[in-house]
């Protein structure tokens, strides 16, 4: 028995290593590092691929028709700060669609489903993170059902595990009802790398606010210690597992 043993264990290990491929759906961009910064960094470093799909491009649902040109040149800003921040945690690529800003319940979902088929058909992901179900944000609501509807739990689907993060001044604002509440069950701990999180946040210059505003550095440093407190880490990032076929 000993013998097979042996043999049963070189045989595992001499099978290739297995990384992940992730695919990060977000709604607009900053969404990414705010929801799960240190988590893909995590990833990126130990070897895992992440890409990440940004259904939106932000920003034009602050100003009228009559702002067209600040609204264009605003949103190339946001853009460049998307790959920015993308390279700081390591991101393989970055996607972009152009569904309205703070609208996409104006557009066919279908669409929308199309858009992350494209992307995870290409892809091929066996995680998804995406926003949470009860987001105050329409587009973080639309963009979760999407995501679940383009990721049927069929045969030949290749994800097998999806989750959903709260994103500070949405998640949290929204109606306290249990159908909405963000209840996590994953917790990952991001102290030995939160500093990248926030080097990524930082990327973000035309959406960062100033504390007490839940998307501020401090806050954020904050939101990360109070889950941290949950599950007796310094620094964490949590979930909600959506999904898990593995």
């Amino acid at each position: 028995m000993n013998e097979h043993w042996r043999l049963f264990t070189k045989i595992c290990l001499s099978y290739p290593k297995m990384n992940n491929k992730i695919l990060v759906i977000v709604a607009h961009p900053d969404d990414e590092v705010l929801g799960c910064g240190g988590t893909i960094f995590k990833h990126t470093k130990k070897g895992d691929e992440v890409f990440c799909l940004f259904l939106g491009r932000g920003k034009s649902s602050r100003y009228d028709a009559v702002e067209k040109n600040k609204t264009e040149a605003e949103q190339s800003v946001l853009e460049e700060e998307a790959h920015t921040a993308g390279k700081i945690l390591g991101i393989s690529e970055l996607f972009f669609e152009d569904f309205p800003d703070q609208q996409y319940d104006t557009v066919p979902f279908l669409d929308i489903i199309k858009a992350i088929e494209k992307i995870k058909n290409k892809i091929k992901p066996n995680i998804i993170f995406t926003h949470h179900a009860g987001d105050l944000n329409l587009d973080h609501q639309i963009t979760f059902k999407a995501v679940l509807t383009a990721c049927r739990p069929i045969k030949s689907e290749t994800v097998k595990e999806i989750y959903s993060f709260e994103n500070p001044s949405s998640t949290e604002w929204a109606s306290p009802k249990g159908e909405n509440y963000f209840m996590p069950n994953v917790f990952v701990d991001i102290s030995d790398n939160f500093d990248k999180k926030i080097k990524a946040l930082s990327a973000y210059k035309s959406e960062i606010k100033a504390y007490p505003h839940p998307r501020s550095v401090k806050a954020i440093e904050i939101i990360a210690q109070r889950w941290g407190t949950t599950v007796s880490k310094e620094m964490v990032e949590a979930f909600e597992l959506i999904r898990d076929l593995r």
